[in-house]
């Protein structure tokens, strides 16, 4: 199935805010010779994003950040200030890479090295048409740790580097409680062979 599968009869713009919903009203093949009826569907428009895991080769550190959100803030049983990896907006005419780079060091005050693409999804298909593509970022956290963040957009972002293994930790207690960070541990978890070599050997 591909995008000629589908048939819109209609697209209007529903709400224009810190996001954008759109209102389609479309038809989808369900097989060869047959096809849905017609149905109403919402998405949230705001663009595609970039997630970052700052590791520190050398000190065996990824610097993680802490800040408030408010779907979690409204989500009862969880934090209202959750820990995470470094994320943010893809600007227009921003290739991924770029806005990665761009993000590490306006979230957390360090210069990203390199990068190492982990893998790229869809946040929540079903109303949202955000795609994320994750990397791994070579950093020396040395200095990492303070508050960081855009003062027009009121950030207030709390940087702190922790041991490679007391983040698995993080992971495996459940202190993680966001799908971006979660599946960026567990991609380096399952994947620190693919850490270039180099990486851990540059500044020796």
């Amino acid at each position: 199935m591909s995008n000629e599968d589908v048939a819109v009869s209609s697209k209007e713009r529903s709400y224009r805010g810190y996001v954008t919903v759109d209102t389609y009203r479309l038809r989808h093949k369900i097989s060869d010779d047959q096809w849905s009826g017609e149905m109403e569907r919402q998405v949230v428009e705001r663009g595609h994003a970039v997630a970052v895991l700052p590791y520190d080769p050398i000190r065996r550190e990824l610097v993680l950040i802490e800040q408030f959100r408010i779907g979690a803030f409204t989500s009862p049983g969880f934090r209202p200030y959750q820990i995470e990896c470094v994320a943010g907006i893809i600007e227009e005419g921003q290739t991924a890479e770029e806005a990665a780079y761009r993000e590490t060091l306006e979230e957390t005050g360090l210069e990203a090295d390199a990068l190492l693409p982990m893998v790229s999804y869809l946040s929540s298909p079903g109303v949202i048409s955000e795609a994320l593509t994750l990397f791994t970022a070579k950093v020396d956290a040395t200095d990492a740790g303070g508050i960081f963040g855009v003062d027009h957009e009121d950030e207030h972002i709390r940087v702190f580097p922790v041991p490679l293994e007391d983040a698995f930790e993080l992971l495996e207690t459940g202190a993680i409680e966001n799908g971006m960070t979660v599946i960026a541990l567990q991609w380096l978890k399952l994947n620190r062979h693919k850490i270039p070599p180099e990486w851990a050997e540059a500044g020796e």
